[in-house]
């Protein structure tokens, strides 16, 4: 990868690419493209929440809403994305693990019918650890937003 590439940033990942990046699967895969990706620093992460997710179905019936952990779960992906193209580890069969959560709030409700919007900044890389600051936005709005790490390993 050139200077170049790193100021100009990566093509936008959808959710084929994304498939080889994490190892995610339907119903556990949380974001549906991602976007304005700068390698080793931050990405953007998109989810159309349908009102066909299964965990509506629970959560609540009558009055559906995205679980919060779910949220970060998704921000947890998009950082998953992040580092594999930012390392070039789509061939690798390596895989991001999440480590810790901490200050995770959830503002507002995320509702079926809208786009979440998960913004990503790493803010620290040591060796095969990577800490990063999430956020969700639904239509601007701060609806959720977590600090967290995570850990580059070879399958068990």
């Amino acid at each position: 990868m050139t200077l170049s590439d790193q100021i100009t940033g990566i093509d936008p990942v959808e959710t084929a690419e994304i498939l080889e990046c994490i190892p995610h699967r339907f119903p556990f895969l949380f974001i549906d493209r991602v976007k304005d990706i700068v390698p080793y620093e931050r990405a953007v992460g998109v989810k159309a929440i349908s009102a066909g997710e299964g965990f509506f179905q629970g959560h609540f019936p009558g009055h559906p809403i995205m679980p919060g952990v779910l949220i970060v779960e998704a921000m947890a992906q998009t950082a998953a994305v992040l580092v594999v193209k930012s390392l070039g580890l789509e061939n690798e069969g390596k895989l991001v693990y999440f480590m810790s959560l901490d200050e995770a709030k959830f503002r507002k409700p995320v509702y079926p019918g809208v786009l979440l919007e998960l913004n990503i900044v790493a803010s620290q890389r040591r060796g095969r650890v990577w800490k990063f600051r999430g956020e969700g936005r639904v239509e601007g709005t701060l609806v959720a937003e977590a600090s967290f790490a995570a850990m580059i390993r070879d399958p068990e």
